[in-house]
C-alpha cells in the first residue's frame, strides 16, 4: 500500500512541501502521497491522532505548532530535545518519534548552497519562537564567533540564549540576547529573520546599520519574493538577500531521511521550484 504522509499547519495553503516530497519520491522510487492538512489552531493534536489512526506514516510540522508537536512526540532525537520544538513526526504502533530538522536544512542551505561559511561570522537570529529554536543548535555546530539572539519580548531571547549557554557551556559573549532597539551600533555578516512578520508583510522596527560589507540577509519566509525584512536589508546595505526556499527543501531532505531511509538529493529541486 502507498504510505501517506502530510504537511500540517494554520495557515497551510502556501505549502510547497506536497511538490517536493513528491520530487523526492520520484527520485528515489519511494512509494508514497504527501498532502496538506490545515489543522484548527485549538485542534492540533486531534488532527495528528486522526491521521495517525487513518494509517499515516509521517507528518511535517509548521506554524504555529511545533512547541505543541513537542509535547506529543513521545521519543524524540536529541535535536528535539536541544530544541524543545519539532518539525517532523514520525508513526511507529504507539511510538510518535520527534525530530528537529529546521536547523539542519538552514545551516546546509546557507554553507552548501549559497556558499556563506558561518564559523568565524557574526550571526544575529530575529526571533526566539520555535523556528528559532530548532536553528540555534545547527548555527552554533558550525563555530560563529558570536550568536545574538533578537527579540520583541527580550525575557523570551534571553531564556533561550541561557538554556544553550548552560547546555553547551557557552560564555556570555558567545550567544547573547537583546531587544531589537539595544542592536543599534553593532554590525552582523549574517542576519537571519526567523519570526513571522513576513507572513503578514509585518516590517520589522530594527536599527539601521546592522549589515556589515558583505552580509547575508536571510528570511525564513519563502514565497513572498522580497518581504519587508529582504528590502530593508538591501536599503541598509547588505551584500545578498535569500528567502527560506532552499532551507525549506533541505530540511525535507532530512524529515524523508527519517521516513524513508533514502537521502534524495535537493540541488534540482530546489531549481524547479525557482522555475515554478
Amino acid at each position: 500500500m502507498t504510505d501517506r504522509y502530510a504537511v500540517i499547519g494554520n495557515p497551510v495553503a502556501h505549502s510547497k512541501s506536497p511538490f517536493i516530497h513528491a520530487e523526492f519520491a520520484r527520485q528515489t522510487g519511494q512509494d508514497i502521497v504527501y498532502e496538506r492538512i490545515l489543522a484548527p489552531l485549538e485542534g492540533f493534536r486531534s488532527a495528528v491522532q486522526d491521521f495517525s489512526a487513518e494509517g499515516g506514516k509521517g507528518l511535517n510540522v509548521t506554524v504555529p505548532f511545533k512547541l505543541e508537536a513537542f509535547q506529543i512526540a513521545n521519543q524524540r532525537g536529541l535535536r528535539a530535545e536541544e530544541a524543545e520544538a519539532v518539525n517532523t513526526l514520525k508513526f511507529e504502533g504507539a511510538t510518535i518519534y520527534g525530530d528537529n530538522t529546521d536547523g539542519i536544512g538552514l545551516s546546509r542551505d546557507i554553507q552548501a548552497n549559497l556558499g556563506c561559511h558561518l564559523a568565524g561570522r557574526d550571526i544575529l537570529l530575529m526571533g526566539a519562537g520555535g523556528a528559532a529554536q530548532g536553528a540555534l543548535g545547527r548555527l552554533l555546530d558550525a563555530g560563529p564567533a558570536r550568536v545574538v539572539i533578537a527579540n520583541r519580548t527580550v525575557d523570551k531571547a534571553e531564556r533561550l540564549a541561557q538554556r544553550f549557554r548552560a547546555a553547551r557551556s557557552l560564555a556570555a559573549e558567545a550567544l547573547s540576547a537583546s531587544g531589537y532597539a539595544e542592536l543599534s551600533g553593532q554590525q552582523f555578516d549574517i542576519v537571519v529573520n526567523s519570526t513571522s512578520a513576513s507572513l503578514d508583510d509585518t516590517v520589522l522596527d530594527l536599527p539601521d546599520g546592522l549589515f556589515a560589507r558583505d552580509s547575508l540577509a536571510y528570511d525564513m519566509m519563502y514565497g513572498k519574493g522580497m518581504t519587508p525584512f529582504l528590502e530593508m536589508a538591501l536599503a541598509q546595505g547588505a551584500g545578498r538577500c535569500a528567502d527560506g526556499l532552499g532551507m525549506l527543501v533541505e530540511q525535507a531532505a532530512e524529515s524523508f531521511f527519517i521516513w524513508r531511509g533514502v537521502r534524495p538529493q535537493t540541488g534540482q529541486v530546489i531549481e524547479a521550484l525557482k522555475a515554478r
